[in-house]
């Protein structure tokens, strides 16, 4: 686990949810700068404090629809320097779009009922604030099968299909070679056969080949 100090905002608007949370993060020794109930508070805490991390959820009050992720971008835009992790009960391929379109890292989409790794949570939120991102599988997998790309989805291999959750997860062409147990050489040709498939232009920076592939997912046909 990275040694680095890290100060974060938590946002949501289940009290035991949010207690749980500072008690997770603080035990790693991450710094909760604030800890809020709904979109109001969050944007007053951002104007007080000079956080890391926000970890926001997408439905608070007062509607419980939107007003978490309305919060999230609205911080993307006004705070470019912060990270943002959005945790929810569902897929909201919407609001994961909406999100994550852009090529700039330092944000996440994970599932509240999927964060069962202490260590593994905690290492996303310091591969947020460093500029990568952390975007559940399953959220992905969604993407896929929502996707109005769905023709050019449609030629992926089984394989290439994991290669890309493996992508948006954050992970290093090393850590997907770990992960689905197969050599270097056989992650780089997957990718590229990924990028060439959704005619994508490759990048060495994995952040941005993440956003740049679901920001496709999530687009018009003809963009």
């Amino acid at each position: 686990m990275a040694e680095v100090p890290l100060c974060v905002i938590i946002a949501d608007d289940s009290v035991l949810l949010r207690d749980g949370l500072v008690r997770l993060v603080e035990d790693a020794g991450i710094d909760v700068l604030a800890a809020v109930g709904d979109a109001d508070e969050l944007m007053n805490a951002m104007a007080e404090h000079k956080p890391d991390l926000v970890v926001v959820d997408v439905r608070m009050p007062p509607t419980h629809t939107d007003e978490g992720l309305r919060a999230a971008v609205q911080i993307r835009r006004e705070y470019p320097g912060v990270a943002v992790l959005v945790l929810s009960q569902y897929v909201e391929e919407r609001y994961a779009s909406e999100l994550l379109a852009g090529d700039a890292g330092g944000v996440g989409y994970l599932l509240k009922d999927r964060v069962v790794d202490v260590e593994d949570f905690v290492a996303s939120l310091y591969r947020l604030a460093a500029g990568g991102s952390a975007v559940d599988a399953e959220v992905v997998r969604q993407i896929l099968l929502r996707s109005q790309r769905r023709s050019d989805l449609d030629r992926l291999t089984p394989r290439e299909r994991e290669v890309l959750e493996a992508m948006a997860e954050g992970l290093s062409n090393a850590g997907i070679s770990e992960k689905l147990v197969i050599s270097g050489g056989a992650v780089e040709k997957h990718i590229g056969n990924v990028f060439q498939k959704l005619d994508l232009e490759p990048t060495d920076a994995a952040h941005r080949r993440v956003l740049a592939v679901l920001a496709h997912l999530g687009s018009p046909p003809d963009s």
